[in-house]
Order: C-alpha cells, then sequence, then structure tokens
C-alpha cells in the first residue's frame, strides 16, 4: 500500500527550529540555576523513545541525577575537566545500555515471535545494545534541544565507579553522561570547524 504522508510531516520544519536543534545550537560548559521541571523530563523522555532502534530494541537505560547526593556521588567519578561543569548542571543524565536485553523484544518486537534467539551471543548482544543505546542518546540530545533545552554530553568518567554508584547488581552498563539545563556563555568555546560534504561523503 502508497504511504500516504501526511501534510504535517512531508515539508521541512521552520529554519527557526533547524537552527535550535542543529545550525545554532551549541555545547555547553556552563550552567545558569534555573532549574528543570521533572515534568520536562518526563516530557524529554516520552519524545526520546520514539527515536528508531534496531528492532525497536530500546537498549538505553537512563538515570536522571537531579538531587544534590546523588550529584555528589557522580562528580568525583568524572575526569577532572568535566567536575565543575557536572557540578553546575542543574540535570546530569547517565545513559547506561542494558546488554541482558533480549527477553524484552517479546513486548517490544511481538510480531516476530524468537527473535531474541538472535542474541545468544554476549558479544553480540554488547554490540548490538551499546550502538542502540548510543543513538537513543543522540535522540535525547536533539529532543533537549527541542525542548529548549542545552546538552552537554560527555565521554569523559570512571565507567566502572558509575557502574558501581548507579547501575549495582545490574547488567547495565554505562555509555555516557549528558548534562542538560539552560546553558551560558561561560567557557563556551568558539564553534568548531566540521567537515565538508566532500570529505565526509560521497553519493554514489
Amino acid at each position: 500500500m502508497a504511504y500516504d504522508a501526511s501534510p504535517l510531516r512531508d515539508q521541512p520544519v521552520s529554519v527557526n527550529v533547524l537552527d535550535q536543534v542543529f545550525t545554532g545550537a551549541r555545547t555547553r560548559n556552563g550552567w545558569s540555576d534555573r532549574p528543570v521541571p521533572e515534568s520536562l523530563i518526563h516530557q524529554l523522555y516520552d519524545l526520546t523513545k520514539f527515536g528508531p532502534t534496531s528492532l525497536n530494541m530500546s537498549t538505553a537505560r537512563f538515570v536522571f541525577v537531579t538531587s544534590p547526593e546523588a550529584r555528589d556521588r557522580l562528580v568525583p567519578l568524572m575526569s577532572e575537566g568535566n567536575r565543575a561543569k557536572t557540578a553546575a548542571a542543574p540535570v546530569n543524565v547517565i545513559i547506561g545500555y542494558e546488554v541482558e536485553f533480549q527477553d524484552s523484544l517479546t513486548e517490544l518486537f511481538p510480531h516476530a515471535p524468537g527473535v531474541a534467539a538472535m542474541f545468544n551471543d554476549d558479544a553480540g548482544r554488547r554490540e548490538a545494545s551499546f550502538r542502540n543505546s548510543t543513538l537513543q542518546g543522540g535522540y535525547m540530545i536533539l529532543a533537549a534541544r527541542a525542548l529548549g533545552l542545552d546538552a552537554g554530553p560527555m565521554s569523559g568518567f570512571d565507567p566502572a565507579g558509575v557502574k558501581a554508584a548507579f547501575f549495582p547488581d545490574s547488567t547495565i552498563e554505562p555509555n555516557f553522561v549528558l548534562s542538560l539545563g539552560y546553558g551560558t556563555d561561560e567557557n563556551l568555546f568558539p564553534r568548531s570547524p566540521r567537515l565538508a560534504f566532500d570529505s565526509a561523503a560521497k553519493i554514489i
């Protein structure tokens, strides 16, 4: 059956939206003290969850660090250059990936019974889970920007320490940390160059 595109979905979004989500958005290192309400965190997840993943496996697991006590546990586990901005951000999201995700496919991909058998190999599960949780983390960055938040992703942290502190006794591994809030220009670097199309892509 032919796809009947909705008039609301077959046209580009406005230039203003593209600027907010992509061209004008910046990775922030400084944060205002403006709080992020819990309702907005729920809205953020409800947008993020619709981004596509392989077999709808949705392997990302999110810990939203908002309390002073939880932040105090996280900050020492960040690399030295990431501690101050982690401490200043109103929200830090620890994005993890569930290694033993296969049993949830019965619920998440119900039209393919037995699909869990595709992931009997531990190395294959880890690769699939890591890849798809990374995708979901990227969707969260874009969703945050679309909701008026700023985002600062970080990979400099102690994985074993974060695992022990936030995912103990589980099969969830940490992927990266994402600061969220309303950014300031404090320690904002000039925009770095991006590769031109011909340097990074080709049409064949």
